[in-house]
């Protein structure tokens, strides 16, 4: 059952910081061949954060790009005596992300392949485990029903776990005779897995309580926790950066709600990136982070956290996570947020629409720091935008970045000086986050930007930047950049994107 499965995790023992493998990164670390880490690369990493920089839990990516799901078998045997002393499974964790087929039917089988490496890892990982099950937790990204989450774990119990007592082989006429699948290859644990639901669509983070609530019926009694994904990067990349932190403050506050009303511990994961427009989750900003989302158990760090900063900060700001507690969620006026995100949420789509040929155009030019299969993110599906593409959230935010345009400035001018009074007694850390991201503003390259832009970005520019310190050389790059997108000049626009994100200590 599931409670002896997690009879020696407890709630005080879940990860405040998972390690994931988020390109948003421009260094690359000592331990990749080259610029793009490759999938034996990721196995060196998730021993490195565990090792050196102190971060209890690692997510093992399957979802998008190659994984390797022999990561357990790999680990063991190249540092056997690091984790002869810190078991995967009660120490240290690996959490592997997986495709939804309701989602993307054609990475359908990738689930099941993962699904059916993790009684193999409990095998491999026995000699120094000792019964302990070094996977136990699966992530599922684009949720949006209990039932996906429900077939997954029902797969595992019974097709996976349940084909145990099978009998195969030849067997006599009266039906005798065969072996058990169990004792001709060995047996199949652990006996259940848990799934935890990734909320990335303004329905789904806004209906994420209801979700959970669903999913867990009938299993409170089995569960000491339940841990809960909301996702901030394509939040912020669909309606708006403003728009994804209220939002998920929204979510925070009703999982805490029902936390207290079904008597389960509702453990909060956020998806946090290292640009303003992603989170602001950098080494020297995790108490800033803290501070806006107090409820939150788990914050990612993502690569450029890890690899764009001195380690000596990074493992300082792990180790702050790490002797942190969680508390509760900031209370929000549900009413107010909803009416906020709709104004920012529109003003914001119509923004990206005049702005959407030059993040396209330029997006082809941001280098790739990770091998990673093509993905099309939620926006490509909007009908109010008649099936606009964008890129993933992080070359996004990498391409306006690199146009010296910010884009948390981009969806605030829907709202009025009052409302935007109001938004900062919701969104505690606005200004700071402005200000962070302002550092990045270029006025002459905003000045080649479509007209409609000028005019609707504008006011709310003239409300922040003269708090900004703005970079000349920054600056310079930034226009630089624009005009030569303008003009169809290709040969320096990767260099100099390079260039700016070093500036920034970020990718996108």
């Amino acid at each position: 059952m599931l409670v002896k499965l997690m009879s020696s995790i407890k709630s005080s023992q879940v990860s405040r910081c998972m390690s994931t493998q988020h390109p948003d990164n421009i260094s690359s670390p000592f331990f990749a061949d080259g610029e793009v880490i490759q999938s034996d690369a990721e196995v060196k990493e998730a021993f490195y954060v565990f090792s050196q920089l102190g971060c209890k839990e690692q997510m093992w990516d399957s979802e998008g790009k190659e994984a390797d799901n022999q990561v357990v078998e790999k680990l063991l045997s190249r540092y056997t005596e690091f984790f002869s002393k810190n078991l995967i499974g009660r120490d240290l964790f690996l959490t592997y992300r997986v495709p939804n087929p309701a989602i993307q039917k054609e990475q359908g089988k990738i689930l099941l392949e993962t699904l059916h490496s993790i009684p193999r890892a409990f095998d491999v990982a026995q000699s120094v485990n000792n019964g302990i099950a070094p996977i136990f937790e699966i992530i599922l990204p684009m949720t949006t029903s209990a039932e996906e989450l429900e077939r997954i774990r029902d797969y595992y119990s019974r097709v996976m776990v349940g084909q145990r007592d099978t009998l195969i082989g030849k067997m006599n006429k009266q039906g005798h005779g065969g072996v058990a699948v169990k004792d001709w290859i060995g047996d199949f644990k652990p006996d259940e897995i848990n799934v935890i639901p990734l909320f990335e669509t303004s329905e789904a983070l806004m209906g994420c309580a209801d979700i959970v609530e669903e999913y867990l019926h009938g299993k409170e009694k089995k569960l000491e926790y339940q841990r809960v994904f909301l996702a901030r990067s394509d939040p912020a990349l669909n309606y708006g950066a403003a728009s994804a932190v209220l939002m998920a403050k929204c979510a925070l506050f009703d999982l805490q709600e029902l936390e207290e009303r079904i008597n389960v511990e509702l453990l909060p994961i956020l998806g946090v990136g290292g640009a303003p427009f992603r989170g602001n989750f950098r080494p020297d900003n995790v108490s800033n982070c803290g501070d806006e989302y107090p409820s939150v158990q788990t914050f990612t760090a993502q690569s450029s956290f890890k690899y764009d900063h001195h380690p000596r900060d990074v493992i300082n700001a792990v180790d702050i996570l790490n002797h942190s507690k969680r508390s509760e969620a900031l209370s929000i006026d549900r009413g107010t947020s909803l009416n906020y995100i709709e104004k920012m949420k529109t003003h914001y789509q119509k923004e990206i629409s005049h702005l959407a040929d030059i993040i396209n155009a330029l997006a082809s030019h941001i280098p790739a720091r990770r091998s990673r299969k093509l993905h099309i993110g939620l926006f490509g599906y909007s009908r109010s935008l008649k099936g606009m593409r964008l890129p993933r959230a992080i070359n996004f935010c990498a391409a306006l970045y690199s146009i010296g345009l910010p884009p948390e400035f981009l969806g605030l001018g829907g709202l009025t000086e009052k409302e935007l009074d109001g938004l900062r007694e919701i969104y505690v850390k606005l200004d700071e986050d402005l200000r962070d991201a302002g550092k990045f503003f270029s006025r002459k390259a905003f000045n080649e930007l479509p007209h409609e832009i000028q005019k609707s970005v504008a006011p709310v520019i003239d409300r922040i930047i003269e708090d900004c310190e703005t970079d000349p050389d920054y600056e310079s790059l930034a226009y630089r950049t624009i005009i030569n997108i303008k003009g169809g000049h290709t040969v320096t626009l990767t260099e100099d994107v390079k260039r700016m994100a070093w500036m920034r200590k970020f990718l996108g």
